[in-house]
């Protein structure tokens, strides 16, 4: 009873509203259109340029007076759809709106309207159910397996998180390959109210590969059917999706259908939108049993507890028994199992409104789950339904984004929108929801409280603290290293405007390679469609790509020098620069070095002479004889032998033109070569950004630590000529940043007295007499 008053006194004061908005509207206007106690012309005539009274005042107070008029009308249309609304449903509804929730059940609208408070087909206060608390946690489960997938995952997780205004918790089931990938990911994307679990897929294998499967996915096509014994027990419900997925609004919606199961209903499944369980696609096509057209198992929600306790093991594993012995294998891995219980269970399945599955595969009937495209700007379906709001797209063909559908570019326009994101916009707060304690947080929020914002190098200084997001092994990477433990990796680094160099290198170098790439979400793309249209990058299979994605105004070039040596797999590694082009036939020759001077037990950097030329066409020196031949002519210099010789001069080039035996040099101020250490040297001082000091940092320690610097006299690199790069062009111009430069440079060795005492202080004597 208290319920149907209510209603009718919203309903009488959504009519008087209605009655008063058009006069009080009108008389707004009336008033508007006084200037000064005078009447302001609205005519056409009078607003023209030529018109006496044409101001510029005049016409933007009337651009403004206009505007409002449309803001008033689209408010009074928006009213009468929620009177009608009200008028239509009011006396049947009996629980009233819960002050924290926000998500409606499902079908009410996309979430833009829920933000704005009108919901289509259930606006009215009474209409509205406390389904989804504000700070409810939403759990969401991925089977996620190898390179490729890893990548589509996050592009899934940034569809999520672009809507999501609710905490979320990701129970990932992946393999090696995938948990570092994705450890890493999250780990330094930091983004807050996000919680990440692993489940070893490895783990899982025996649980599923008795079935046989034709699928693409392979076996782990098949795990989501152990999602009841892998999850935690005490977790009751959560949302299962494919890597190939991608959220239109925000999740929470789709969490809020939960609570409209009913019985025994225990999955949530959108029916199958292609013919496939019709067994009509081909001559003799025999597909597994299936209710109707079955259901697509690329998103499910699965009532865990209920499950559980329905024994759902065993119900899915004698029926995949009982179905084998006919059918031999999957065709559509865990979907197949999936249908053929439904078959003989129909009560267990609760049907999702398709829009919530919009299968983008050949020969669909995913058409039928949207009229029109109505708004390709503001990615705005008319779905079937009364329900506006385009909610999950599933690209579901192994051809993806070459899909047959009419509607296929606005689809492929909207999740290339994710694609190319910038992941760091997505590190928001979700305020008034109490976030887990973040060890790794609370230092970084420490560190970078004690610095001084009044600095003029707090920016230099910050940089250091910076966590940049980290994707590794952007490409599928294998290589096992030589079983004689005399591998060596190249490591280097670059940024998009390098990416030209790629090729050249991995033809003068056959051994494996570890890159770090400075990058944004766009960038990585372009990166990814240059490297899959190189015949030279894809036929190497030993070249890491890890993507360390851009954040600040600075190069940070020793956190890509230590990224890329972190995951080197070798026990050596070349640490080089992009723009150089090792010699042909130096990987053999270092492997033969590292023997000849045992660096697997003695502390040795052995160097690698460094020349350049400054013609971009030429002919590459294929011997030493050859190289000192261009050297006489002037095809080829010392490196930095015009602007630094210091930097390069102790490897003694005039020693190195007659040597035939490694020989060993001194540290001096400001020396800087290219070197082969162990794996386990020291790492750069992220403290140097940009241009200056970022290496010569790193030798000083390797002196430091009592490396021996051995020349080796038949190996050599040459520098390819390019245009300045931005960090240089700053250096020079900057003053600021020199003298910032120089500030660094004096803490650092300091600390490096500090670290090791007495023998330090002859980095800062030979720096005052450089």
């Amino acid at each position: 009873m208290l319920g149907i008053c209510r209603g009718r006194r919203k309903f009488l004061a959504a009519s008087l509203t209605l009655l008063c908005i058009p006069a009080i509207t009108w008389l707004y206007l009336f008033a508007g259109s006084f200037e000064d106690g005078k009447p302001v012309s609205l005519s056409p005539l009078e607003s023209q340029p030529h018109s006496p009274r044409y101001t510029a005042s005049s016409q933007r107070e009337r651009e403004s007076l206009e505007v409002r008029v449309r803001e008033v009308e689209e408010e009074n249309r928006a009213l009468r759809r929620q009177l009608s609304l009200a008028q239509g449903r009011a006396p049947a509804h009996r629980r009233g709106n819960h002050s924290k929730t926000y998500s409606m059940e499902e079908g009410t609208g996309d979430s833009e309207n829920l933000r704005a408070g009108i919901v289509a087909g259930n606006s009215s206060e009474c209409g509205q159910q406390p389904v989804v608390e504000k700070c409810e946690t939403i759990h969401v489960a991925i089977v996620c397996a190898g390179y490729n997938a890893s990548r589509d995952v996050v592009t899934l997780v940034k569809s999520v998180l672009f809507h999501r205004r609710n905490p979320l918790h990701f129970h990932l089931i992946a393999d090696s390959i995938a948990e570092q990938i994705l450890a890493t990911l999250f780990q330094t994307w930091m983004v807050p109210a996000v919680r990440v679990d692993f489940y070893n897929a490895d783990e899982l294998k025996s649980e599923v590969s008795w079935i046989p499967n034709k699928h693409y996915s392979g076996i782990y096509g098949l795990m989501k059917l152990v999602l009841t014994k892998t999850l935690p027990p005490n977790l009751e419900r959560v949302i299962v999706l494919d890597t190939d997925i991608t959220f239109a609004t925000d999740i929470a919606e789709l969490w809020a259908v939960f609570h409209k199961f009913k019985g025994q209903q225990v999955l949530g499944l959108v029916e199958n939108q292609s013919d496939w369980y019709l067994g009509n696609l081909w001559k003799n096509h025999r597909p597994w049993p299936a209710l109707g057209r079955g259901y697509n198992t690329g998103v499910i929600l699965l009532l865990l507890d209920k499950l559980r306790k329905m024994k759902w093991e065993q119900m899915w594993r004698l029926t995949a028994e009982r179905e084998l012995m006919g059918m031999l294998s999957t065709s559509l891995a865990d979907q197949d199992i999936f249908n053929a219980v439904i078959k003989q269970n129909p009560f267990l399945v609760h049907k999702l409104p398709c829009f919530w599955n919009v299968q983008l595969s050949d020969h669909t009937r995913s058409e039928q789950c949207y009229r029109d495209v109505s708004d390709l700007k503001g990615h705005v379906l008319i779905l079937g339904g009364q329900e506006p709001g385009l909610k999950v797209i599933h690209w579901n063909s192994p051809k993806k984004l070459r899909v047959k559908n009419k509607h296929v570019e606005f689809f492929r326009n909207l999740y290339l929108t994710f694609l190319e994101y910038d992941g760091n916009l997505l590190r928001r707060e979700l305020f008034g929801c109490p976030s887990e304690a973040d060890v790794n947080s609370e230092n970084l929020q420490k560190q970078l409280s004690e610095l001084d914002e009044d600095d003029l190098c707090y920016e230099f200084r910050r940089e250091r603290f910076t966590v940049h997001r980290t994707h590794l092994y952007f490409l599928h990477y294998e290589y096992e290293p030589a079983s004689d433990h005399t591998d060596v990796t190249l490591v280097a680094q670059l940024s998009m405007d390098r990416l030209q160099m790629l090729e050249a290198i991995c033809k003068h170098w056959e051994g494996p390679i570890s890159l770090a790439l400075y990058l944004s979400d766009a960038e990585a793309q372009q990166f990814l469609r240059y490297a899959q249209g190189s015949e030279v990058l894809m036929s190497r299979h030993n070249v890491a790509y890890h993507i360390v994605y851009k954040e600040g105004q600075f190069y940070p070039v020793n956190l890509l020098r230590n990224v890329a040596m972190k995951h080197v797999g070798t026990p050596y590694m070349f640490l080089s620069d992009i723009d150089f082009l090792p010699m042909y036939g130096l990987y053999e020759y270092l492997r033969k070095s590292v023997i000849q001077l045992d660096l697997a037990n003695t502390k040795k950097a052995m160097i690698v002479p460094a020349f350049e030329t400054l013609r971009y066409r030429l002919s590459f020196p294929k011997s030493k004889a050859e190289l000192l031949s261009m050297l006489d002519m002037g095809t080829l210099f010392t490196f930095r032998y015009h602007v630094w010789t210091k930097g390069h001069a102790p490897t003694n080039f005039a020693k190195w033109r007659t040597a035939t035996t490694p020989y060993r040099v001194e540290w001096e101020a400001d020396f800087e070569p290219y070197v082969v250490v162990r794996r386990d040297c020291p790492e750069y001082d992220r403290r140097f950004v940009g241009f200056g000091w970022n290496k010569v940092a790193h030798i000083m320690e390797l002196d430091a630590q009592e490396y021996e610097f051995i020349v080796l006299p038949n190996a050599y690199m040459i520098h390819m000529p390019h245009a300045p790069s931005f960090d240089i062009t700053k250096f020079r111009s900057n003053k600021q940043y020199r003298i910032c430069l120089k500030t660094l440079k004096e803490e650092f060795q300091q600390d490096m007295s500090r670290r090791y005492g007495f023998a330090a202080l002859k980095y800062l004597t030979a720096e005052n007499n450089s």
